[in-house]
Order: C-alpha cells, then sequence, then structure tokens
C-alpha cells in the first residue's frame, strides 16, 4: 500500500512510519470490536490522532475479522491514515488465537525488524481443521516457532485461559498483554482507565487485564499440585446403583492394561442408553480378552475397549436431540460467549433431517419396508428434507427437542439400532477371524472403527470409507504386511473428506494384490 501523506512531524520525519499500526485478528466472541475501542480510548485521551478499520471476517470460524488501528505520533493533529493492513508495515500485532498468529505471519504483517506480536496459546479450531476426518489439528509448536523468528518481540500465554479465571473474556487479558508489552507509549493507569469509562464488567475486566499485564512481564505463579484424578459422581435410584456396581465388578476381572479404558467406556455407553446395554458391551470386551494374550500387552483388549463403546454410543435423532436439551450444554455456551447474567441470548439449532434419519426412527420392520420403497423414501425427502431452524432457547423449541431425546427407552426398537448392531456384529466377526491367523491385523481392523462417526451425509461418508478399507483388508490378507496395510490404508482415508487419497491408496494396493 502506497502512503500519499507528506505531513511531516516535529522531529522532521516522515508521519507515515512514524504512526503506529496496530492490528487485531479476532474471531467472533472474542471481543475485538471492545479490544479496539479501548485502544481508541488510550490513544484519544493521551491527545493522538486515531484511526481504527475492520474488515469482517468469514462466519464459522474460517478467518478472523482484522481491525486495523492507526494512532498518531503526539504533536500531529492531521495526518492522512490508510484504511487498512500493508504487508511489512505493522508494528503490534494482537492474535486472539494462536493459528490466527500464523495466518498473520503468512500474511506478512509480522517482520522481524519491527513487529510486536501478542497472542493467545489457546486454540479455536478453524473449519480446516474441523473438516479432516481424523485428527486435523494443527500444529502449535511450530506456529510459535515461526513466530520467534518472524516477529521483532514474541509475546504469548493462555489469554483465554486467563480470562475466564476472572470472569471475563480474551478482550480484557490481551488489552493487559498489550499494555505490560510496552509498544505503545502510554501508562498502565491510562490503559486501566479505559476500562473504567466503558462501564461495562468493569470488576471482571480489570482483573483480567492485571492478569494479562503480568503474563508477558514474566510473573510466575506458584506451582500448582495436580489435582486428584476424579471419578464422575453417580446417581440414580438404588436399583440402578445396584446393576452399576454389578458392571464395575466385571470391568475389575478384565486384563489390567484394559481397565481405565473399559470404565470410559461403560460409562459412554451406559450414559447412551441404560445399564442393560453396559452388560452387552461388556458381554463383547469379556469375549475378546478371552481371546487376547498376556504377550501383547491384551493391546486387542484395550483397543476394543474404547472402539465398542464409540460403535454403541452412535450418533442417531435420539442422541442429538439429547445433546441439544442438557442443561450443561447451555452453561457452556453461556461460558464461551462470556454471557452475563443480565444478558439475553438467542440460540437457534440448524436442523436438515433427510428421509433416511425418519426413516431409521421407525420399528425395525417398518422402517425396513419404508427404506426399500422408493415411492415412501421419496415422500418422505418431501417432507422433511429442508432446512429447519428452531430456537431451543424457546419453550416451544426446546420441548420438540426434549421429548425426541425422551425416545431413549423407544431406541433398540428402532430400525437405525437394528443396523448398528448387525454392523457391530459383523465388524467383530471380521476381528475375530483375523485374530487366528494375525493378531496385529485384528488390531488394526478394530482400530478402523473411528472412520465411523458423526450424523446424517458425515456418518454416511464414513461408513463408506471404512467399506472401502475392509475391501482393501481382504486384498491384503494373508500376506505379512498385512497389518500394515490396513493402517495406511486407514490413515488415507482419514487424509481427506472426499477419499482421493484413499482412492489412491487402494489403486497401489490392487496394483499388488491383483
Amino acid at each position: 500500500m502506497t502512503r500519499m501523506d507528506s505531513v511531516m512531524t516535529p522531529q522532521g520525519a516522515d508521519s507515515a512510519r512514524a504512526i503506529t499500526k496496530l492490528v487485531v485478528m479476532a474471531v467472533g466472541g472474542q471481543g475485538g470490536g471492545v479490544l479496539t475501542g479501548w485502544i481508541e480510548a488510550v490513544a484519544r485521551a493521551a491527545g493522538r490522532a486515531v484511526q481504527a478499520t475492520s474488515v469482517a471476517g468469514v462466519a464459522q470460524r474460517t478467518g478472523a475479522t482484522i481491525y486495523y488501528i492507526e494512532i498518531a505520533p503526539e504533536g500531529v493533529a492531521a495526518p492522512v491514515f490508510s484504511l487498512a493492513p500493508a504487508a511489512g508495515d505493522v508494528d503490534i500485532l494482537i492474535a486472539a488465537e494462536l493459528m490466527e498468529a500464523g495466518r498473520a505471519i503468512q500474511r506478512g504483517f509480522v517482520t522481524p525488524d519491527r513487529t510486536v506480536l501478542i497472542a493467545s496459546e489457546h486454540r479455536a479450531l478453524a473449519v480446516s481443521e474441523k473438516m479432516v476426518p481424523g485428527n486435523g489439528i494443527a500444529q502449535a509448536d511450530e506456529v510459535k516457532a515461526a513466530a520467534g523468528i518472524a516477529a521483532q518481540r514474541f509475546l504469548s500465554a493462555d489469554m483465554e485461559r486467563l480470562a475466564v479465571a476472572k470472569g471475563s473474556v480474551i478482550s480484557a487479558s490481551l488489552f493487559g498483554a498489550l499494555a505490560g508489552s510496552g509498544a505503545l507509549p502510554f501508562p498502565r493507569d491510562a490503559f486501566e482507565a479505559a476500562i473504567r469509562n466503558s462501564g461495562k464488567g468493569v470488576e471482571a475486566s480489570l482483573a483480567a487485564f492485571a492478569a494479562g499485564f503480568e503474563a508477558v512481564r514474566g510473573a510466575t505463579q506458584p506451582p500448582q499440585a495436580e489435582a486428584p484424578k476424579r471419578e464422575p459422581e453417580i446417581t440414580g435410584p438404588a436399583s440402578a446403583l445396584a446393576d452399576w456396581a454389578a458392571l464395575m465388578d466385571r470391568v475389575e476381572a478384565l486384563p489390567e492394561p484394559a481397565r481405565d479404558m473399559a470404565r470410559a467406556g461403560l460409562q459412554k455407553v451406559v450414559a447412551f442408553q441404560d445399564c442393560t446395554y453396559g452388560a452387552a458391551y461388556l458381554d463383547h470386551l469379556e469375549r475378546i480378552a478371552a481371546m487376547d494374550h498376556p504377550a501383547h500387552d491384551h493391546v486387542l483388549t484395550h483397543e476394543a475397549a474404547k472402539y465398542v463403546a464409540n460403535a454403541m454410543a452412535y450418533d442417531d435423532v435420539i442422541r442429538v436431540a439429547d445433546r441439544k436439551t442438557r442443561a450443561a450444554r447451555r452453561g457452556r455456551i453461556d461460558t464461551e460467549m462470556g454471557r452475563s447474567a443480565v444478558q439475553e441470548m438467542q440460540v437457534t439449532e440448524f436442523l436438515h433431517p433427510r428421509a433416511e434419519e425418519i426413516s431409521s426412527l421407525l420399528p425395525a420392520g417398518l422402517g425396513a419396508r419404508v427404506q426399500a420403497s422408493e415411492a415412501w423414501m421419496a415422500r418422505l425427502d418431501r417432507w422433511f428434507n429442508r432446512g429447519r431452524r428452531i430456537r431451543s432457547d424457546r419453550v416451544s423449541g426446546f420441548l420438540q427437542l426434549y421429548l425426541l431425546a425422551g425416545l431413549r427407552g423407544y431406541r433398540r426398537r428402532t430400525l437405525r439400532h437394528a443396523q448398528e448392531q448387525a454392523h457391530l456384529e459383523a465388524w467383530l466377526k471380521r476381528v475375530t477371524e483375523a485374530l487366528q491367523a494375525d493378531y496385529d491385523l485384528a488390531v488394526e481392523i478394530l482400530r478402523c472403527r473411528r472412520l465411523i462417526k458423526g450424523y446424517s451425509d458425515t456418518h454416511a461418508r464414513g461408513l463408506s470409507k471404512f467399506d472401502l478399507v475392509m475391501a482393501g483388508a481382504d486384498l491384503v490378507a494373508g500376506r505379512a504386511d498385512a497389518a500394515d496395510w490396513v493402517r495406511r490404508l486407514r490413515e488415507a482415508a482419514l487424509q481427506d473428506e472426499e477419499g482421493k487419497v484413499l482412492d489412491g491408496a487402494l489403486q497401489t494396493v490392487r496394483s499388488f494384490a491383483g
């Protein structure tokens, strides 16, 4: 960007260079606009000319809003300001999330000759990270290493955690970090005055400000002892508690390397349905444990404890509704949004049920006949397959979801449950058959269950990839490297949503396996 002004500072320097240029990159709910307003207030209180602009980011965390602030040097009353930052021309950059610091470095906003980079170390996953079927989380250490090289100074801490601990939001702790950095020539009390003058959440904001200030000044917190691991409190009728205790006794009889995972799996399955369903989960584990061997450190049983639980606690319409009506969810939303007791908030659920989801809720026999009928599936698709918005903060919307979640007792009569049980049995049969000749292959087939997750289209795509990997497993069965090839196929399936990497890996397998 070319500067067209020729205003001179009292010292005779070009004001385009003397102007302090500051960028704030923040996503929705992080208070980027509030932080920008505070910075403006500090500069104006000091008698400086200042201008702030913003470029909105894309929703759903594909990019942050960029707030750009220019502060004129002392004594310059009418500078010519720019409307947007330019690469290589930023003095201070504040990233309200670690990967936004990485984006800023990629765009050239951070340079070693001048930029002070202040970033929060916490993560708010981007859409590109969530879309990867496997673990698509970007490497934070790589961003930190790049920031240490790219910036003149790099200051970071978990500003989100610091703010939440004080009952505030991240904008306040980042504001404190800016003050603590000394990058702006204003005293601490000037920053604090900007918060006080805003008149909103003052005490909590000041506390978070102080935490951010001390974090970048190098203040150390006394080491805290690690909190003892607490088992979740189990409550309920005496009969249900007795059933739970009996299930836990069965867990203790499993091989020791698998017990912790089995406890977690049992809790997940029982929370999904009931203790009877939990007993069925342990039936599967006990059969697998009977075939396992200490020479392999019971890896097969450990992996089964994890993936059988995931398979049995599948995502259906009932479970989705249950999650959306839990009190803990509303509390989590309030915390993430920084909602105060006097603020109102609307929560809209976006639903798009397909004909398959509707028919899967029917009794197994009837649902199977409906799914086999093109005419009926077309009718269901016409009646239900459209975007729906339900306000779960309203009684009417909440009751719709609550009643749907209340169908848990009916779940085992549905077509979806019958389909899931059939798939589970076929998968475990394949594991058992592989175990006769190749222990490692059996373990890898168990791990392939991670390909199947989610709801609706996501579940359908995962199931399709699982079937393709199992077809590949059939091609390499009997080879000494069969387990390794199944692992490679699974990892390929996790690389992209479309399955292009998996298609390439399968072509390779077919080329040598016939």
